[in-house]
């Protein structure tokens, strides 16, 4: 169905129907940013190889992260989709496909780390004290992520159906829960016991089992939309099975690629001492923490462009698109100088050594220069390309940046020609640089809309108009 566009009441309506979605979420993420870096800042005062440990042990959750991740931007790719014909019946089918792969990942990835954290962490460094931290810290997280499973694929199933503001009060309890548990067991405040990194495990886990308390709750008590229910999570159906593993596939398998890639520069990163280790780990954090809009708004735009394209008004779905690529410089622009602004702020706060804190400085300023690239490339593949239906493009430009340029450099860079760590770091951060070009030039192709739903799953359902939550 296409028709001309009306600029002068759709971009506007666009905007604010973009920020009414982004803003909870961008809250959600901020504040969940700011537990780890609350949490960050009290292990700090622990000392280097506390840090170290705790990174090393996070190395796994960013795996799980990046699968949990590619199974959301499935369920919400072709659930948005269907919400847009809303076809809830096929939307819970979706999520049911969804919830069950990643609960048996989440498991089968407790196990592993549980039977032999120590195996796992050599992976990533061969710094037997960071190492032995870590483990510590390690055998307790394992049991959160189950729960951060459920969790993740109940938020997506919700976000596609335009209902954020739970994610957001979830992050606030979170906040809460888990700066105030990890202040009293790291230290031993209010007549707890002094735990150290113990209690910082401790305290994560409590929160990411309240976190799906939650959910669940508003799921199945609160929820009118979609009125899902644990039967629903049970059923099969073998045709969206078929279509999620045919468009899920290159998403999965992208966001596995790149959490591998990731480690693999961690596990560089590791080997250059556990003072690169160390400012590693808070230029990440403070990547984290800066980049929240950037993420919250990217996600926004993958449920609105997705819906659209369900809707099959594809004249529209392009004049979103121009419009979100000059939101996305504009974001990239402000996110890079406060970056630069907080710097100083953010490394005061660490009790490292004066070596540490050349090495860290070093990072953040070269993280901070990527971020404005980044903040225009990863919406346009995340938020524009893949949402609309295009899931191999995103695939097969990561593959190829990662695992032909990026890792084969960053390896020479720190082994054969033994540069110094911000030397490595920026050959980590290469891809960063360039590919927003290839971003531009696929976005404004536009052969990127792709409707990917269908009419012969179940009768069509339209209980209700849409409203934002």
């Amino acid at each position: 169905m296409n028709t001309q566009i009306d600029t002068k009441t759709e971009t506007p309506a666009l905007l604010r129907r973009l920020f009414i979605l982004a803003l909870p979420i961008v809250g959600q993420n901020l504040i969940n940013v700011s537990v780890g870096l609350a949490d960050n800042i009290m292990v700090g005062s622990l000392g280097e190889y506390a840090v170290a440990g705790v990174h090393l042990a996070n190395q796994v959750q960013i795996i799980l992260f990046m699968l949990v991740m590619g199974i959301a931007a499935t369920i919400t790719l072709l659930a948005s989709q269907y919400w847009g014909k809303r076809d809830i019946t096929s939307i819970k089918d979706i999520v049911a496909i969804g919830f069950k792969i990643a609960v048996s990942i989440g498991l089968l990835l407790n196990v592993i780390v549980w039977l032999n954290p120590y195996g796992v962490l050599r992976i990533f460094s061969n710094n037997e004290y960071a190492i032995q931290q870590g483990a510590t810290y390690l055998r307790i997280i394992a049991f959160s992520y189950v729960f951060f499973c459920i969790t993740q694929m109940l938020m997506a199933t919700m976000r596609c159906i335009e209902v954020v503001k739970i994610a957001f009060i979830v992050a606030i309890c979170t906040l809460v829960i888990s700066v105030s548990l990890n202040y009293m067991l790291i230290f031993g405040n209010f007549g707890m016991p002094e735990l150290g990194l113990r209690g910082a495990a401790i305290g994560t886990l409590t929160a990411r089992i309240v976190e799906t308390v939650i959910m669940v709750v508003y799921v199945r008590f609160v929820d009118e939309r979609l009125k899902l229910r644990f039967k629903d999570l049970l059923k099969n159906n073998r045709i969206l099975l078929s279509d999620f593993i045919r468009n899920g596939t290159p998403i999965i398998t992208g966001d596995i690629l790149w959490g591998i890639a990731m480690t693999a520069q961690t596990a560089i990163i590791g080997r250059l001492g556990a003072s690169a280790i160390a400012s590693q780990n808070v230029t990440g954090v403070m990547f984290q923490f800066v980049t929240v809009v950037i993420w919250g708004t990217s996600a926004a735009c993958g449920v609105i462009i997705g819906k659209t394209v369900g809707t099959g008004e594809y004249e529209l779905v392009k004049h979103y698109a121009r419009v979100m690529q000059k939101v996305f410089v504009c974001l990239g622009v402000v996110t890079m100088i406060i970056f630069f602004s907080l710097r100083e702020f953010f490394l005061s706060h660490y009790n490292f050594t004066p070596e540490t804190i050349v090495i860290a400085r070093q990072f953040i300023s070269i993280a901070a220069l990527s971020s404005l690239f980044i903040s225009y490339a990863a919406p346009c593949f995340l938020g524009i390309i893949r949402a609309g239906g295009d899931t191999k493009f995103v695939l097969k430009v990561d593959g190829v940046c990662a695992w032909l340029i990026v890792l084969p450099l960053s390896f020479l860079a720190a082994f054969v020609f033994e540069f110094p760590p911000h030397i490595v770091y920026i050959f980590l951060r290469l891809d960063q640089f360039f590919k927003w070009i290839i971003a531009f030039f696929k976005t404004n192709s536009f052969t990127w809309i792709k409707n990917l739903t269908r009419d012969d799953t179940h009768e069509a359902n339209n209980p209700i108009e849409p409203e934002l939550n």
